[in-house]
């Protein structure tokens, strides 16, 4: 297949670009800047200038392309506003995304986060939410999704709170980040609340199982740990940065204090007996032991 890919210098969407171009298809990835399109090529893939809010070089990329997998993602989480704008950009580059691919039956996967499920771990099977900090993103899936029915073989793949590589990425990168820049390695909440998580590898395989075997309006969990407590996180980071441990306000994390702070396990057990994939790559704890001071 030829595949249009945005996000994919990321550190998923790199990810998911070696994965594709090793089981044989082509890729094309969209690039906001000399420096990706240098990365893509060089990954083996062609480049498409541009970024998400230029709607000319979405419909370009997927007017030709057999799929598209969308990865790209505003990373300002500095304020609520800036986690709107980002919301609010990438809802209008899918809408332009689906509208290219209609009634073609081609594929267009995209990403979400696990929904979170009282007292349990979420499964495929539960709603993404449509309200709250991220219900703006919750309800562009959906609407994605309800394409299946207009001629678009489209799935999403919800990513847990912590994608990680050698120890980077995700909530727990941020977490390292905070920690750095503060001396402390705090963590929300008691520390008892559980975050699910998955190495970008792993999650790679997973898009491309998608792309090639998802049926239309189906929702998939890149899920490998069910969920690690957000204590035993900051602990591996505190030790990897000879930092002290501690509890600190939700409110240290800007936006995504809240989200942080609530407890968020998730099952993967459909998509791995559905699509026949299995994670192989080392858990979070394992990986953060990466960490360099």
């Amino acid at each position: 297949m030829h595949v249009f890919v945005t996000g994919g210098t990321g550190l998923i969407g790199s990810a998911v670009v070696a994965e594709l171009l090793g089981a044989g298809h082509t890729v094309l990835a969209l690039a906001r800047s000399d420096a990706s399109a240098q990365a893509v090529e060089t990954a083996g893939a062609k480049a498409l200038r541009g970024d998400l809010a230029d709607l000319n070089a979405l419909r370009a990329g997927a007017a030709d392309a057999d799929g598209v997998i969308h990865l790209a993602f505003g990373n300002d989480f500095s304020s609520t506003e800036a986690f709107t704008k980002a919301i609010d950009e990438e809802s209008a580059a899918l809408v332009t995304l689906g509208e290219e691919l209609l009634g073609s039956d081609r594929a267009l996967v995209t990403v979400s986060g696990t929904p979170r499920a009282s007292g349990r771990a979420s499964t495929e099977a539960d709603p993404v939410p449509t309200d709250g900090p991220v219900g703006g993103r919750g309800r562009t899936v959906m609407g994605i999704l309800d394409l299946a029915s207009r001629g678009v073989r489209s799935s999403a793949v919800r990513m847990p709170r912590t994608v990680h590589n050698q120890g980077n990425g995700g909530f727990a990168g941020v977490l390292t980040a905070v920690a750095r820049q503060t001396g402390v390695s705090g963590y929300p909440g008691d520390g008892t609340q559980r975050w699910p998580a998955v190495h970008a590898l792993d999650a790679a395989v997973l898009f491309r199982l998608a792309l090639e075997l998802a049926p239309a309006g189906t929702s998939w969990h890149a899920v490998a740990d069910e969920g690690d407590a957000v204590r035993d996180i900051a602990a591996v980071i505190g030790r990897r940065l000879d930092l002290p441990v501690e509890n600190v306000p939700e409110e240290r994390f800007g936006a995504l204090g809240p989200i942080f702070a609530a407890d968020q396990p998730a099952s993967s057990t459909h998509t791995r007996k559905a699509l026949g994939w299995e994670p192989t790559h080392p858990g979070l704890l394992e990986d953060l032991e990466n960490i360099q001071r």
